[in-house]
């Protein structure tokens, strides 16, 4: 859906002023290639909570404890 949107909104904007919809088509990638790192610190930094969070709740898993979503489908 989102992508659809996204082909919609450009073929909008084809009609309304081309030159800048073809800019946008061109320039769409080198943006998405300036964004990537960002992208890659996002989820490391989220792999890092996630494993913080895993090592703070180990002694309470060893002692039995399982998290409610666990719990319910076991």
């Amino acid at each position: 859906m989102k992508t659809l949107f996204g082909v919609v909104a450009w073929c909008l904007l084809f009609v309304l002023c081309w030159p800048l919809a073809v800019l946008a088509l061109v320039a769409w990638p080198l943006v998405w290639l300036l964004l990537l790192p960002f992208r890659l610190v996002g989820v490391t930094f989220s792999a890092l909570f996630a494993f913080l969070g895993a090592l703070l709740f180990l002694p309470a898993r060893l002692l039995g404890w399982r998290p409610r979503a666990a719990a319910v489908a076991g």
